[in-house]
């Protein structure tokens, strides 16, 4: 019998409190967050809704490449892998981000402190270093928006401390041509300094033509720690060229994994990637005796360039029966950015209250060109898939200027109050240096101001079992690329505002002997929903389409149930619903006689979203075989891929198998070995969508059944 969503609600809700370890952290009740709080503590005493995925989990997960092979145990987040080299991974929490069609929107993400978004608040996971991590922290609820614009969670690495010398060389192979490489150095050193360097080499052919992709990591974490003193200093290098295959129609993608739209090869659609970035974090700590009691400085600085060709016929970029095409950007992206940020912190402590505030200064600039993918009359173009003439030529900046307030009260042993404050501006600016005929000068500039407030409850009922309650308010501007066209080719996106959130949670985390469970109920009512007006043509146009409500579930459980099986499992349960109607386009141009706009109804599911997802893991150690065997289930609800809701990815579940062992040997020598078989069961699926692509290409399929074997072995001295 089907059961109502509030009452699934409900029963989640009661049988978390009653019993169980979350399944993203093998020792979850010992392990040490940073995120959200004032001060370091354990994620038990953490009065917000935080996952932890420590370091053997993302090691088992996969190659250590995406986030996706590990973060798909954590409740409430949705991370979705393209199987596309060419776009970022498609990550949300509560619906946060769902809209994004590339790169990660509606969430922070950070690096050791440094900012993976940028001021716009849009941001990348591909440089992401994971075999150097000693853990993910992922907040999701009201108190991520102490982080500022974009804030509808926080996705935070940090990477292992040196604790011995150490160099270490993984190799990675398995189906679909992956080849990797990978080569650490950890280094202590004489007073307090440490050092770790790695670099890696990945190489893939895909399981569909034109998924072909390259990447190269370096990395480098320096770090000098005196008696009161921290100084860690992170750089960073990456390149990736990948192929794009593009999405595909139902049609195509009905007719199996392996396919490829048309256009990607007769376009050879494909994207080059380069991102270095360095940052240095100081701390200084004055002791728990004073009311001073530590500051942190940080600063930080990069470059990001992107080139890619799309596969945007010529007549759409220019032509003569239609004069509107002469405002069309071109079927060639390619950017330089450049961007900085600034930090500093101070905490302050007295017996029963801790506060710290805050000052953040971040920038961005982007010299963002586009070019004809042809050359040639666009009627009978000579070539394809290559760099034409100029359309496109603008500088695009934005800024950030913050300042935030968070202070922590022990009202006594069982009750906690936290309150907080973050008030911010954010400057966008587009200088148009491409005015010629019918395209005019698009440029124009928008200022946001936003104050988030929040506030939170932790009650210890006993030692094992904690309640907390939080309440705030959330802001999301639009970024860049948002706003940098309108439906009908007019330029500027000027009337785009930006959106407000009001959002509630309550919570319970339970730690016993064998049993762990953490559990969550939300609500959130949005104001001014930024949605997807029209995505043709290469070009996406957004608008507010009013309100909309998200409520749900979380929960995660661990059990032990014996030192050799334990059992993991996570279930979301959303709901993300319009609650006015309003009217989208479906094929460009929009809006017009021949495509006018499409009414989408109040009620209708925001685009990206799904009601339910889940992932259950069972590990066993049988002694008579050895190391450790497990099976790995994810699943996921039907996904909307428009606003209109006229089709819905399928909803799914995969079947994964694993086994992992370490070999240790003298002279401090081990060898790690993991054996991954991936949608054991060869299950078709849609592994992500394009939220309203108008060409109806809205399907980027999921893996085939793929194996593969991980040889990562290590030398201690």
């Amino acid at each position: 019998m089907h059961m109502p969503l509030h009452r699934s609600l409900i029963a989640v809700a009661f049988a978390a409190t009653t019993g169980s370890s979350p399944v993203w952290s093998q020792d979850a009740a010992q392990t040490v967050v940073v995120t959200g709080g004032v001060r370091d503590r354990q994620a038990f005493d953490a009065p917000y809704a935080i996952g932890v995925v420590d370091a053997q989990a993302l090691r088992d997960a996969g190659p250590l490449v995406n986030l996706s092979e590990a973060l798909g145990r954590v409740p409430g987040l949705n991370v979705s892998n393209r199987n596309n080299y060419a776009q970022d991974l498609q990550i949300s929490s509560r619906g946060f981000g769902a809209r994004a069609t590339f790169g990660v929107r509606g969430l922070r993400l950070y690096t050791d402190g440094i900012p993976a978004s940028m001021p716009d608040g849009q941001g990348q996971v591909a440089h992401f270093d994971l075999a150097g991590a000693a853990r993910v922290e992922v907040l999701r609820g009201p108190f991520s928006v102490l982080y500022g614009n974009s804030s509808g969670g926080v996705i935070a690495l940090f990477g292992a401390p040196v604790g011995d010398r150490r160099a270490e060389l993984a190799v990675d192979g398995g189906e679909f041509g992956l080849r990797q490489v990978r080569v650490g150095l950890a280094l202590p050193m004489e007073d307090g300094f440490e050092l770790r360097a790695s670099g890696t080499r990945l190489e893939l052919d895909g399981f569909r033509p034109q998924s072909a992709a390259e990447r190269t990591l370096g990395s480098l974490r320096g770090a000098w720690r005196g008696a009161n003193d921290t100084v860690t200093l992170l750089l960073s290098d990456h390149t990736q060229d990948a192929q794009d295959p593009l999405g595909l129609t139902r049609a195509q993608f009905d007719l199996g994994p392996e396919q490829t739209a048309p256009q990607a090869t007769q376009f050879n659609t494909r994207k080059t990637i380069r991102q270095s970035q360095g940052g240095v974090n100081w701390r200084h700590r004055f002791g728990e005796t004073g009311v001073l009691r530590e500051t942190s400085l940080t600063a930080y600085k990069g470059s990001r360039g992107v080139n890619q060709v799309l596969a945007i016929p010529p007549l759409t970029q220019n032509n003569p029966a239609v004069p509107s095409s002469q405002r069309h950007g071109g079927g060639v992206v390619d950017f330089d950015r450049a961007y900085d940020g600034l930090e500093a912190r101070v905490r302050l402590g007295w017996t029963d209250l801790d506060v710290i505030a805050g000052a953040v200064q971040e920038r961005q600039a982007d010299d963002r060109r586009g070019f004809e993918n042809f050359t040639g009359p666009s009627s009978a173009p000579t070539e394809l898939g290559v760099t034409g003439a100029l359309r496109r030529d603008e500088r695009n900046t934005a800024r950030t200027r913050d300042a935030y307030a968070q202070a922590e009260w022990t009202l006594d042993p069982a009750w906690t109050v936290i309150a907080g404050v973050r008030s911010g501006r954010v400057d966008l600016r587009v200088e148009d240096h491409y005015v010629q005929g019918l395209n005019g000068d698009d440029s124009g500039s928008l200022r946001f101001s936003y104050t988030n407030p929040v506030v939170g409850l932790r009650w210890a009922v006993q030692p094992q079992w904690m309640l907390h309650a939080s309440a705030a308010r959330g802001f999301e501007s639009p970024t860049l690329g948002e706003l940098a066209y309108t439906a009908d080719n007019s330029g500027f996106n000027f009337g785009l505002k930006g959106q407000t959130s009001n959002q509630l949670e309550v919570g319970s985390k339970w730690r016993g002997n064998a049993l762990d469970v953490d559990a969550a109920l939300f609500l959130v009512d949005t104001d001014d929903e930024i949605g997807v007006l029209s995505n043709a043509g290469g070009r996406s146009a957004f608008q507010n389409v009013g309100r909309t409500r998200r409520y749900g579930a979380e929960a995660a459980l661990g059990w032990r149930l014996d030192p050799t099986l334990r059992l993991g499992a996570a279930l979301t349960l959303l709901h993300a619903r319009y609650r006015d109607s309003f009217g989208t386009c479906l094929a460009a141009p929009c809006p017009s006689a021949a495509n006018p706009l499409v009414p989408v109804a109040a009620g209708n599911r925001i685009a990206g979203t799904q009601e339910a997802s889940g992932f259950a893991e069972l590990a066993w150690r049988p002694g008579v075989v050895p190391g450790e065997v497990a099976i790995e289930v994810r699943a996921q609800g039907k996904t909307a891929v428009n606003d209109v809701n006229a089709e819905y990815a399928p909803g799914f579940a995969v079947v994964n198998l694993r086994w992992s062992h370490r070999i240790t040997f003298g002279q401090g020598s081990a060898l790690e070995l993991l054996a991954r078989v991936d949608n054991l069961a060869d299950r078709h699926y849609a592994g992500s969508v394009i939220v309203g692509d108008a060409n109806g290409r809205f399907y980027e399929p999921g893996s085939p059944r793929a194996a593969m074997v991980s040889l990562r072995w290590s030398q201690h001295w």
